[in-house]
């Protein structure tokens, strides 16, 4: 886990995503239809070597086991709440191998479908990822800005995960502790500054522990998947409609795998790909970030008064100088905290997840240029969900536990993240070492990874759509054509742009196709690229 790979943007940040238009209409890097899939109609790459040898996702009985039965059964009382929403809470086992160590409680919301009769089509559940976003939110965010259509046929439900928001949350430090742990230098140079680093995640481990120790060990995806059968039963849906984004393809995908003969209509947007390590995901992540870099360089150097210079190299130039400033001379920002280089990074890269925040990066850079650090402060904040009181969300508490437990630790200590620093380096000369040394997270994670890279095939299951955007900063598009050629029954769907994820963001040709699948079940032709 890095405490920059965390593949979702806030709730705040995804609201914005929803205004996004079209973006230019460049060649995808990889043709999307140059390689079936493993499936009829699976339209990503085939499975690399590391691919091909990972183990498969096993699907779980479809019988409910008896000492589950009583989860099942049991009802949601709802009531009103949150702006015309209905919400209930529900029971889970902590632990399903021993359902008898004790329950947990989830939280989640929906809102009635607005059509009647023959359009209604049951429940979609909907997850913006993280991990660590809360589906609560989003779905009372998606009921009121998702294409129309999809809200008459649907109840839109958001389910936290375990460990997120209204669900029984992971907890670790101190807003005053977060804030501190924020900003620790994520580019050491020298032992002391690796010290530092280490401490700080050597603290973060144990608040988590100390707060939410017997939590931690059962926050794992598959952990979350199980839970979304017992919410579709409850619901009263034989199969299970979900739209997940980002982390929430994983989600969604774990799912498919372990309940094939569940899924109903399923969109897996911004995809991620199960068969990678957790090294292979950050320095991946990391060339994601560049190349949505990149982009937004081109596009701030083409106009006027642009804060990085006339042209793209000499936009790498001016942030890296900026970078190495804030280093050791952090700028003002209007309030106590100060702009140091890890919150600059964090800033910039916030802004990456959709062209629509490029403005505001260029007031910020432009702001940072003469003295103030307070623009790129606040997107290092919105992405940390720090709300101007200074109260964070349990975002990235969740983010790292779920994130320790699903894979082991991309490195184990500094000498391994030294010795790795070249791969993320070629990946991202802007924000490789960053990544790789915020890695080291989930090092000292106090709780043993459970979960291993692996495949999902999810043999059975009805026709799943899968969609990737060829610029995307965060899931990069190789990761949705993987995903989309390990599931039998996987479509690719591509949209050649920037931002993250595609869905709801302003693309008729990604909404149209997606809609008709949603409502339909029909699969767009193999090979559809959106412009």
């Amino acid at each position: 886990m890095s405490r920059l790979r965390r593949v979702a943007t806030s709730v705040l940040v995804i609201a914005g995503l929803a205004l996004s238009g079209c973006t230019s209409a460049s060649t995808p890097s990889k043709s999307p239809g140059s390689a079936a899939g493993s499936g009829a109609s699976g339209t990503g790459t085939p499975p690399s070597g590391d691919a091909a040898r990972a183990p498969v996702l096993q699907p779980l009985p479809t019988a409910v086991p008896a000492d589950l039965q009583s989860y099942y059964q049991q009802r949601l009382s709802w009531s009103s709440c949150d702006s015309g929403f209905q919400c209930a809470t529900m029971k889970v086992p902590l632990d399903y191998a021993d359902p008898a160590a004790g329950d947990i409680t989830l939280g989640l919301a929906r809102s009635p479908a607005a059509g009647h009769g023959a359009k209604r089509l049951g429940s979609l559940l909907i997850n913006p990822g993280g991990p660590g976003g809360s589906a609560v939110q989003y779905a009372e965010y998606a009921a009121q800005t998702y294409p129309a259509a999809v809200r008459d046929a649907y109840d839109f439900v958001g389910l936290d995960p375990r460990g997120v928001g209204r669900s029984t949350p992971v907890t670790c430090l101190s807003n005053q502790q977060m804030d501190a742990f924020t900003a620790v230098d994520t580019t050491p140079a020298g032992t002391e500054q690796i010290n530092a680093l280490v401490a700080a995640d050597k603290s973060f481990a144990q608040g988590c522990e100390k707060m939410s120790g017997k939590l931690l060990g059962h926050v794992s995806t598959i952990d979350a998947a199980r839970d979304m059968d017992v919410a579709r039963a409850l619901l009263g849906d034989d199969k299970l409609n979900y739209l997940g984004k980002s982390y929430g393809t994983f989600l969604g995908a774990t799912y498919a795998g372990l309940f094939p003969s569940h899924v109903g209509h399923m969109v897996l947007d911004g995809a991620m790909d199960p068969s990678l390590t957790a090294l292979q995901l950050d320095s991946q992540q990391a060339g994601g970030f560049e190349t949505a870099f990149n982009a937004f360089a081109r596009d701030c150097v083409s106009r006027s008064g642009c804060p990085l210079g006339r042209t793209a190299s000499e936009a790498d130039s001016r942030l890296n100088a900026l970078f190495t400033s804030l280093n050791t001379k952090p700028l003002a920002t209007g309030q106590p905290r100060k702009l140091d280089e890890a919150l600059g990074m964090t800033g910039v890269i916030a802004a990456m997840y959709d062209q629509e925040q490029w403005p505001q990066l260029r007031a910020a850079l432009s702001q940072a240029e003469n003295g103030n650090g307070a623009g790129l402060l606040a997107l290092s904040d919105q992405y940390y969900e720090r709300d101007p009181s200074g109260q964070y969300s349990n975002l990235m508490y969740a983010n790292a536990a779920v994130d320790c437990l699903d894979l082991p630790s991309a490195a184990t200590d500094p000498q391994q993240v030294e010795q790795q620093l070249p791969t993320y380096e070629s990946a991202s000369p802007q924000f490789g070492a960053s990544l790789a040394w915020s890695g080291l997270t989930c090092a000292y994670w106090p709780v043993k990874a459970t979960g291993t890279p692996h495949t999902i095939p999810a043999k059975g299951a009805a026709p799943i759509l899968v969609v990737g955007t060829t610029r995307d900063p965060a899931t990069p598009y190789a990761w949705a054509q993987a995903l989309a050629a390990q599931l039998d029954s996987g479509t690719l769907l591509t949209y050649n742009g920037d931002g993250h994820t595609a869905y709801a963001r302003g693309s008729s040709c990604v909404d149209s196709a997606v809609n008709t699948y949603l409502l339909t079940g029909r699969t767009p032709a193999k090979g559809t690229v959106c412009q």
